[in-house]
């Protein structure tokens, strides 16, 4: 995927998502869910235990529709419609099932999207092929740098406070630890927007006009292939379950 256009794979995400929305269907929902965990432990890889505690918020949420339903039987009218057919007895938990799948199958995608899309190439394409200002863009770049920045430098505190009081480091900070590292994480956060936003203004990020890009992602046939192979499966998923 590392060789798909980012807008491509983007593409590809939307239309599943948004037919995942449409079709509240279980057995497209669970396809879904197994077809895009199947391409991230298979293709890329990734560790099953990284790829559920990533999916827990999104199966956090879908289980406040099943309680939702069953407690206080708020369930939507096609979700009546569709769980009037599925196996499960009680309708409240139908429904509320089919909401929680939806939810978490459009969790699958967006996880597939992030771990297979390069942030910084997200970016740079949009702002090369979406017309997306530089102005704009490039502070987004600037803000995806800080994250990993910010967790740098909460550890090299958490290591000097350590070397002080002649201790070891703690693999999760404590309540109090993370409290007391609020201050000085947000004086470096506001010291580096301070920085970028000097540096953005002596290039003239302010004055609109045309602007080169380096690095920018191109299309090629991979992202044929990918598209194909993305709404292939999506219009064959819809068609047999």
């Amino acid at each position: 995927m590392q060789q798909v256009n980012p807008l491509t794979t983007l593409s590809i995400c939307a239309a599943w998502i948004i037919a995942a929305l449409i079709i509240l269907d279980a057995r497209f929902l669970i396809f879904t869910i197994v077809l895009f965990a199947a391409v991230l432990l298979i293709l890329r890889r990734t560790s099953p235990l990284t790829l559920l505690l990533l999916m827990i918020p999104f199966a956090l949420f879908g289980f406040g529709f099943v309680t939702t339903n069953l407690l206080f039987r708020q369930e939507t009218d096609f979700a009546t419609m569709v769980s009037a057919e599925a196996a499960v007895s009680s309708e409240a938990l139908s429904a509320g099932l089919t909401l929680a799948l939806r939810a978490i199958a459009c969790g699958m995608v967006s996880v597939f999207f992030a771990l297979t899309t390069d942030p910084g190439a997200f970016l740079r394409a949009l702002m090369a092929h979406a017309r997306l200002p530089a102005r704009f863009g490039y502070p987004l770049v600037g803000a995806m740098q800080l994250v990993p920045q910010i967790l740098r430098e909460a550890q090299q505190i958490r290591m000097a406070r350590a070397m002080h009081r002649g201790g070891k480091v703690r693999r999760l900070p404590s309540p109090a630890e993370a409290v007391s590292l609020v201050v000085p994480l947000m004086a470096f956060a506001i010291r580096r927007a301070g920085r970028m936003a000097i540096a953005m203004e002596a290039r003239g990020f302010v004055a609109a006009q045309q602007r080169t890009i380096i690095n920018v992602p191109g299309f090629s046939h991979h992202d044929a292939i990918a598209a194909a192979a993305g709404l292939a499966s999506l219009v064959l998923a819809i068609i047999v379950l």
